[in-house]
């Protein structure tokens, strides 16, 4: 490999006065192998690169979020593939959700830089021995950071069970391979999914070793001109979801965990189960021992001009590209996004309640009232306002079904991360504004704890050595969100580990919703895949009073137990031999 493209600018991209995404990095052809790794901003872009194909946006599935491949949303942009795959339209040669070949290619990436980057022979401060020394070692925790970064990857979009019983991973390679290795597919059998897990744990490892916790003051090797770089914390994060998803039932060996239909399995190895929830108990509760108190996401934080201290990883954008495709049409939005029925439903009442129980207070009639802030926060519905106009979601009005030809088909549009800037996109004088997209962040460490804790242990135990439980975390969080009592997480916690699962689970996601990870978490936890995304038609009759009604918008066709797992690439099961997921 003699020329490469180099993302000079990409640090800088990273930092609270980053330029905006739409700068395109240059390619420099004038310098062959030798100066690369002679040169100390040449190796240094070579490791940049594992950062710049990082997914930049939350809607990046085709200018889509993943949600709306589940039942919390869906889309009306009918010429991405992320509008049929909620149908079920995955196969091996046609993955819209594929990112094999950029994990391998950051993989190599990452080793080239591990391996020819950190010599002698580049010296990345010439003034000062011990500068250049600590410049190093951060680049070489950013390097392991990275690997673990692709490798979850990897493990998230392909780890699974196959059609034997085994749980499966991804091929590690932890080296810079030879042409002749590289042309070898009897070296390239995929690893086992603990393996891969251990993979993972060791590089965070590694990586919260020589990185700083956080970035802040002048310093220029770990002060907050490096903000949006690997830090310690985002290791911890990361190494805490890893053990999240490998405690999860869908990824144990069939003797430990058999799948016995769509939302349903049993456990075979009871004593190996619970262990395993345990160790991901302990590895979040170390993470939050360092990570201290979360923050409460509220609608100010999407657009702060500094990274709220509530993001432990994350790219900046100042654009209004997600204004673009996700304000409604009626303020020149394309409306992308519709949040569903379902996910709405999911948000209780302030009171802590689900809508429907005994002591909600929940008025069908009134359906938006006394709810949890975190509703309106998340989702833009009727009676609700954007750059301070109102919406009118009552068949037709300026924001109901009909009213533009990509106009919401559910009766809702999506809130959570767009700016609320008046007329922000009145074609004679648009605006931009800032934007996060938040890779890692405090709160879902705290629920991985709450799950791992509640299956190790129960809602209320603590655990070892620790004074925090699934109860504790969860009034926690639903505390900091507004909700004003505790009393319905008490009652549930009474009636033991499955009810509780259930409400941290719920939990989950209201928190992550619109953060790409419900289509994962509904795998991992074996689900139903196949309910169907519900809409709300809202009209008025003859007395003025408003009706809500409920409606079957699209279905979802994931109708199969292999579902639970993407299909590994056609062309590597063919040229590899990899043995693929269960069903494909």
């Amino acid at each position: 490999m003699k020329k490469y493209t180099f993302y000079s600018l990409l640090f800088l991209c990273m930092s609270i006065a980053a330029c905006e995404d739409i700068l395109e990095p240059k390619v420099d052809n004038t310098y062959g192998d030798e100066d690369t790794w002679r040169l100390p901003e040449k190796a240094e872009g070579v490791l940049l690169n594992a950062y710049a194909n990082i997914d930049r946006q939350f809607d990046s599935y085709g200018n889509n979020f993943l949600d709306v491949a589940t039942d919390n949303a869906v889309t009306n942009n009918y010429g991405s593939a992320f509008y049929t795959i909620g149908g079920g339209a995955i196969s091996s040669p046609s993955n819209p959700l594929a990112i094999w070949g950029d994990a391998y290619t950051q993989f190599r990436n990452i080793h080239m830089f591990m391996e020819k980057g950190l010599g002698e022979n580049i010296i990345y401060n010439l003034t000062s021995a011990t500068t250049n020394q600590q410049h190093k070692n951060r680049l070489k925790g950013e390097a392991f950071f990275l690997r673990a970064w692709w490798g979850f990857k990897l493990l998230q979009h392909y780890g699974g069970k196959t059609n034997n019983g085994q749980a499966l991973g991804y091929p590690i390679i932890t080296r810079i391979l030879t042409d002749q290795e590289a042309t070898n597919p009897g070296l390239f059998n995929r690893n086992t999914y603990q393996e891969c897990l251990d993979q993972i744990s060791r590089d965070c490892d590694s990586a919260a070793y020589y990185l700083p916790t956080t970035y802040a003051g002048e310093d220029q090797i770990v002060g907050s001109a490096q903000i949006g770089r690997a830090t310690k914390l985002a290791a911890l994060a990361l190494k805490s979801r890893a053990y999240t998803y490998g405690a999860s039932p869908a990824y144990q060996p069939n003797d430990v965990t058999q799948i016995t239909g769509m939302g349903s399995f049993t456990v075979v190895s009871n004593a190996t189960y619970l262990a395993n929830w345990e160790k991901a108990a302990k590895v979040s509760y170390e993470a939050i021992t360092q990570l201290g108190n979360f923050s409460n996401l509220i609608a100010k934080n999407y657009n702060a001009a500094a990274t709220p201290s509530e993001f432990l990883f994350r790219f900046y954008h100042n654009n209004r590209a997600l204004e673009t495709r996700n304000y409604p049409p009626s303020y020149l939005g394309s409306g992308f996004t519709g949040p569903s029925q379902n996910l709405v439903d999911a948000f209780p009442m302030k009171n802590g309640r689900p809508i429907g129980t005994p002591l909600s207070m929940y008025d069908p009639n009134s359906p938006y009232a006394g709810r949890d802030p975190r509703l309106d926060s998340t989702i833009l519905r009727h009676g609700g306002s954007l750059g301070g106009v109102p919406l009118d979601m009552v068949l037709g009005g300026k924001d109901a079904q009909g009213a533009f030809p990509q106009a919401t088909r559910t009766g809702y549009y999506l809130r959570k991360w767009l700016s609320d800037i008046p007329n922000m996109l009145d074609p004679e004088s648009p605006q931009n504004d800032h934007h996060y997209h938040v890779l890692l962040r405090k709160t879902e460490v705290y629920l991985n704890f709450a799950e791992a804790a509640n299956e190790a242990w129960g809602p209320t135990g603590t655990i070892p050595d620790g004074n925090i439980s699934a109860l504790s975390v969860l009034k926690s969080i639903r505390t900091a969100a507004g909700l004003n009592s505790d009393d319905y997480l008490g009652e549930v916690a009474g009636q033991g580990k499955s009810a509780f699962r259930a409400l941290i689970q719920n939990e989950r996601r209201i928190v992550l919703a619109f953060e790409n990870h419900w289509f994962f978490d509904m795998r991992r936890w074996l689900l139903p895949l196949n309910n169907p995304v519900m809409g709300v038609k809202i009209t008025r009759d003859t007395n003025g009073a408003l009706q809500y009604n409920k409606y079957e918008v699209e279905k979802r066709g994931f109708n199969d137990i292999r579902y639970y797992y993407l299909p590994l690439p056609y062309d590597e099961v063919v040229k590899n031999q990899l043995v693929n997921n269960l069903g494909w």
